[in-house]
């Protein structure tokens, strides 16, 4: 049975890594970004690399995954022991010795040429995945809503991050349409019981609405007892109201700070960037 987080999906943004995970079987991912995002999901028995813009043909899509053969704990600057000290030198990183890269039967890409981090996946949904919205494995309403927009063609991103001031917020599905974005959640029943979390629930809602997103939310009676007669047709009909939606390749509708701060959760883009 595959395991939640058994694969993790990472980022490939420049060719010196490439090189390290290619030809000197390691990768490296800082420690706090593990402890703040991945903590429940690690260690990775495979990584798999999301290739950004700098590969040329092989951008925006996973081509190969490796087997992690062990890890530890380092400093950069016993990582780069060449490169000249400086205050990145004591940065802490997890270093995953991997087995040889090996060449997927065919490359898992992103339809709207999006910038990933981390997905932490299974390898059964890895071996399946046709695109990269395949690969999530947040919640079983999640997957259920997904199986539906793919059967009805429905062109959404899932666990799409949005910048808005200070905040980095996580929409589980986000619909692209002429007039403006559409978020849809999935609430399991005990996520938003807690009454602690309504007014964060509320803050978030308020913020992205302000900054053109129209918002629906389903939980999990919904998803599991009104998918056709209720949470589908909804979603049709707010679509319909925001003009339909705009196909991967087309302009995006104008919406504050779309996905432009991802990496700062993850701290993995600022060493050498996509340069």
């Amino acid at each position: 049975m595959s395991k939640r987080g058994e694969v993790l999906v990472a980022i490939m943004n420049n060719q010196l890594d490439m090189v390290l995970a290619r030809d000197q079987h390691w990768y490296r991912i800082p420690v706090k970004s593990v402890e703040a995002m991945l903590k429940d999901r690690w260690p990775p028995k495979w990584l798999a690399f999301y290739q950004t813009k700098v590969f040329g043909d092989e951008k925006h899509a996973v081509h190969h995954i490796a087997e992690v053969e062990g890890i530890r704990q380092a400093y950069r600057r016993e990582l780069f022991p060449d490169q000249p000290r400086d205050e990145k030198s004591e940065r802490l990183y997890w270093q995953l010795r991997l087995g040889p890269l090996q060449q997927l039967p065919r490359p898992i890409a992103s339809r709207r040429l999006r910038r990933i981090v981390f997905i932490p996946t299974t390898r059964a949904k890895l071996d399946a995945a046709v695109e990269v919205n395949d690969l999530f494995d947040e919640s079983p309403l999640e997957e259920k809503l997904w199986t539906e927009f793919k059967r009805l063609h429905v062109s959404a991103e899932r666990q799409e991050f949005v910048q808005l001031g200070a905040k980095l917020h996580s929409l589980d599905f986000a619909i692209y349409c002429t007039q403006g974005g559409l978020n849809v959640e999935t609430d399991g029943d005990s996520w938003h019981a807690d009454p602690k979390r309504i007014p964060e629930d509320n803050a978030r809602d308020n913020a992205l609405e302000t900054a053109g997103w129209s918002l629906l939310r389903f939980n999990g009676r919904q998803i599991n007892e009104q998918m056709q007669s209720y949470c589908l047709p909804t979603i049709q009909r707010e679509v319909g109201n925001l003009g339909g939606i705009v196909e991967a390749g087309k302009p995006l509708p104008k919406l504050v700070n779309l996905n432009m701060q991802q990496k700062t959760l993850f701290d993995s883009l600022d060493d050498e960037g996509e340069n």
